[in-house]
């Protein structure tokens, strides 16, 4: 006979068991001989089956000298089986939450006297970016810009792609005239990054789940110090200047939509969108200037640009960059 998928898995109950009470449902009554023939399974397994469905009460053996079973009402014995299971499950996720409050109060935040905490040394606001990364359920928004407290890269930011959070990055140019900044850039793009480029990045900041934000305070390295914001209208306030920002910004991570330019006239649009200057682009793309400035030129005829920035923007509405 023609099953459907193992619809009682849920209630402990195998497929090879759901097979023979079906066929089992069909009859008033049937013995272990019938019901191999009808489900198409061996007697001894057929045996052991009755045996297991009788000790979860969906079955019942019937008097007699030749050993008979009948099926009870599926809905009351099965109702028996899932109401243990649903509590089980009902004490599971009250117990994920509160193991949840535990890991957001270990990572990311601890008891302050206002919305705002100053955070200072370079280990202290390493220790503090790692766990305010690792603390996200939904949503990081993040400024990305020089200087750098820690190494450049992030390496806790793939393991967080991978459990599906969603990651927005807006870039200053001095981001990507890092040499091999912008291949970093793409790699993570391909594992969920969302980023854009913007030539007036305010700040450097990660936001996350509008819950908490990490802002850096200075913008050089002599004083490291770094703001963490709570919940409050200043954390409000910094969620609508990302968004604005993200507005503005150009997309990096558009897909090629013609042959006439290469991967490395790709890169060279993104690099001329994001403003980044002549000879960081040359670095990026091992190219003189010159060559660099040849080829800028062909792109503009190309795009049928007059400025670099109107190359970049052309490029991004055709689905170049």
């Amino acid at each position: 006979m023609s099953l459907e998928p193992n619809a009682l898995a849920g209630a402990g109950v195998h497929a090879d068991e759901e097979a023979i009470l079906r066929a089992l449902l069909t009859l008033p009554q049937a013995t272990v001989d019938e019901l191999s023939i009808a489900s198409d399974q061996p007697p001894e397994q057929v045996a052991g089956a009755l045996a297991r469905l009788s000790g979860r009460g969906l079955v019942a053996r019937l008097a007699g000298a030749q050993p008979q079973y009948t099926a009870a009402d599926p809905r009351a014995a099965l109702d028996a089986l899932i109401h243990p299971a649903e509590r089980a499950l009902r004490r599971a996720r009250e117990a994920a939450a509160e193991l949840s409050a535990l890991f957001h109060t270990a990572r990311a935040e601890r008891p302050v006297a206002g919305p705002v905490e100053v955070v200072t040394g370079r280990e202290e606001i390493s220790r503090y970016f790692v766990r305010i990364q690792q603390s996200a359920v939904r949503d990081v928004c993040a400024f990305d810009r020089p200087p750098y407290v820690h190494a450049v890269g992030n390496p806790v930011e793939p393991a967080i792609l991978a459990r599906g959070v969603r990651w927005r990055v807006v870039y200053h140019p001095d981001a990507l005239a890092l040499p091999g900044a912008l291949a970093d850039v793409r790699a993570l793009a391909t594992l969920g990054e969302q980023a854009r480029v913007l030539t007036d990045v305010p700040f450097k900041m990660h936001l996350v789940d509008d819950r908490v934000a990490m802002v850096a305070l200075d913008t050089d390295t002599a004083t490291v110090r770094a703001a963490l914001v709570y919940p409050s209208a200043l954390l409000e306030a910094l969620s609508i200047v990302f968004e604005s920002c993200w507005q503005r910004a150009t997309p990096l991570d558009g897909a090629a939509g013609e042959e006439e330019v290469s991967d490395e006239d790709r890169q060279l649009l993104a690099l001329l969108a994001a403003g980044v200057k002549d000879d960081a682009i040359g670095r990026q793309l091992g190219l003189s200037v010159r060559t660099m400035r040849r080829r800028v030129r062909r792109l503009l005829d190309l795009l049928g640009a007059q400025t670099r920035f109107q190359a970049g923007m052309q490029a991004a509405r055709r689905g170049w960059i």
